[in-house]
């Protein structure tokens, strides 16, 4: 199989987030592995939004490998491109366009790995393809399934296909977004002893946030939580006291500080004068270094996690978040084809090489980890 023409026509198809759009291109994507023996489920996220899962070779005695990626992407950005961001160019060793590298190189090179791994000796337990709609505004396509109670079944491992250039990242971040509100009395700005300042509020939990350390042992993998202020909203006029303010709060947290605790410990530290509402509750990811799944992917990938100084957790979030804990928390790994530093990025693209690399390493890593847990 052709995995650059298959990366190159996924990339055609429009699945800027919002709206999402994802139904022609989950059709696409079924119709092929359909084609090559795959049991093929299309769950609706919404109008027009599906998701994708597909199966094969599945076991009684073991659980299959889960090969996981989503098919929305981010919009375009205000600058300008230097290329048509759906025409799929290649002009040397980049192929360009918006979700080349997040994700649908990732994407195109699990099917084409699952879809060849059936050729010569089928792996022991099976493939199943997870492929989700409504990534890119906080795993809630993946939410959405999980939570409608759809039956996933189980998972030996884990395979997120988000962009690390081929890079073997053992773990992630978790992350909690919250918009923090404080209200006040409006009045003119020639007495303002007759209002209740809303700006005041928000400033004085700012300053809270801005010197909060949370107490938490640092993670051996992904290091200490964060916090950050990232956006703030209030006020109607310059003569007028302010009876409303709004700001974002970003957390990332690690196992060893929950976003159930962050969440509370700022309930407790703001108090009554912020109200905090969630927008996003996602989990840390962490595999740990000696697992045997670990040591297979780090064999295939020949990459040294004992070495000093390598990157080993991934700096984004993914759908792990969600599905991870969902399926009894198998080991997993984030490995993909994309270049992280190109996501998101006006002229995105992937490396050519890079995706065709990335179909021998899933092909060899669902392989060794069937011979390995027979």
């Amino acid at each position: 199989m052709d995995v650059i023409s298959i990366t190159r026509e996924l990339i055609r198809y429009n699945t800027i987030n919002p709206p999402g759009n994802e139904e022609e291109i989950a059709k696409y994507v079924g119709t092929i592995l359909t084609g090559h023996g795959f049991s093929v489920d299309y769950p609706e996220y919404a109008k027009g939004r599906l998701h994708v899962v597909a199966t094969k070779g599945l076991s009684n005695t073991q659980s299959p490998i889960v090969l996981t990626g989503h098919l929305d992407v981010v919009p375009l950005g205000a600058a300008e491109w230097s290329v048509d961001p759906h025409a799929a160019e290649i002009i040397g060793n980049k192929l360009y366009g918006r979700g080349s590298t997040d994700m649908k190189a990732g994407v195109a090179a699990m099917l084409v790995a699952a879809i060849e791994c059936f050729e010569h000796l089928p792996p022991t337990g099976g493939i199943k393809l997870i492929l989700t709609a409504d990534e890119e505004l906080g795993c809630r396509g993946a939410k959405h399934l999980c939570e409608s109670g759809y039956d996933l079944g189980e998972a030996s491992a884990i395979i997120v296909g988000e962009p690390t250039s081929n890079t073997p990242y053992i773990g992630h971040k978790g992350g909690l977004y919250l918009t923090a509100k404080t209200t006040g009395v409006t009045a003119h700005s020639s007495m303002p002893e007759l209002g209740d300042n809303a700006i005041y509020k928000a400033a004085r939990a700012i300053a809270k946030i801005e010197t909060l350390r949370f107490e938490a042992e640092e993670d051996d993998l992904l290091g200490y939580p964060t916090i950050n202020v990232g956006k703030i909203d209030g006020g109607l006029n310059l003569n007028s006291v302010p009876d409303k303010t709004e700001f974002t709060i970003d957390v990332r947290s690690t196992t060893k500080l929950e976003n159930k605790q962050a969440f509370q410990l700022l309930k407790d530290i703001l108090g009554e004068e912020v109200i905090l509402e969630k927008l996003t509750d996602l989990s840390a990811i962490s595999t740990a270094e000696d697992h045997p799944f670990t040591q297979v992917v780090s064999e295939v990938c020949a990459f040294d996690y004992q070495q000093k100084g390598v990157k080993k957790a991934a700096s984004f979030l993914t759908d792990a978040s969600v599905l991870t804990p969902y399926l009894n928390n198998p080991p997993t790994i984030i490995l993909g084809p994309g270049e992280p530093n190109m996501a998101h990025q006006t002229d995105e693209y992937c490396y050519v090489d890079k995706i065709l690399e990335a179909v021998g390493i899933y092909k060899e890593i669902i392989f060794e980890n069937a011979k390995r847990t027979k």
